[in-house]
């Protein structure tokens, strides 16, 4: 799967940006922290031209019996990159209310592998995963990095005022195809709706999630047109 060569290549991209930003830590083991604990290296969402990925794809991987968080250890420990969607979830202990980090979207993570690298973690784990089926060609649903991007950029900020839906709203097509130019959702591509009476802009992975962001104001929407896609 060459795991050690993703590994070498992620943590040195991750230290040149460390260097040339700023960043007052520089280190191996900081770098190393922010892959094992947070999945998918801060990095990523800046990182530039999505097509040198190599045969890499991200996969929708369903999990069953809640067993997402399990599955993210074993991949962090094995230095795969992977995303899964938080939220956090009011709770009381004892008398006290505190929030904690929890799925948002059960029984559900993305992994981003080689397919044979896939396709040997899925015949070697003894863990309940399988693929989501992509229904038109019967085969593994993939997502392509572009997409997988701007659902990061929404579902990774995991701002209280996201709204998770179907993974295909019924007036998704009623909204144009934006990018987001600002704030903390800079970046996002998708839908520009109205939900529960604010503006939003949608991300929708067709087949498995969608995710609203919170009221965005139109001065920070740019519509995209088709020759921009």
């Amino acid at each position: 799967m060459h795991v050690h060569h993703r590994i070498n290549t992620t943590l040195a991209c991750a230290n040149e940006i460390h260097a040339s930003s700023g960043w007052r830590s520089k280190s191996y083991s900081a770098v190393y922290h922010n892959i094992i604990h947070y999945g998918v290296p801060k990095y990523y969402l800046h990182r530039g031209n999505m097509g040198n990925s190599g045969n890499y794809r991200w996969y929708a991987i369903r999990v069953t019996y809640n067993r997402e968080i399990k599955v993210k250890q074993r991949l962090d420990a094995k230095h795969i990159e992977n995303f899964l969607p938080m939220k956090y979830r009011v709770v009381m202990r004892g008398e006290r209310r505190i929030k904690e980090l929890v799925p948002a979207i059960h029984n559900l993570i993305f992994v981003y592998m080689t397919t044979e690298g896939m396709k040997e973690f899925k015949q070697t784990t003894d863990l309940p995963i399988r693929y989501i089926m992509d229904k038109e060609t019967n085969t593994p649903l993939t997502i392509p990095e572009r997409q997988m991007k701007s659902f990061i950029a929404v579902a990774g900020t995991r701002d209280e005022q996201l709204m998770y839906l179907d993974s295909c709203p019924a007036n998704i097509s009623k909204g144009d195809k934006v990018r987001v130019t600002g704030g903390i959702f800079e970046g996002a591509e998708g839908y520009f709706l109205r939900i529960k009476g604010d503006r939003r802009v949608v991300v929708n992975i067709k087949g498995v999630a969608a995710v609203a962001t919170a009221f965005i104001h139109p001065s920070l929407i740019e519509k995209i047109y088709d020759e921009q896609q």
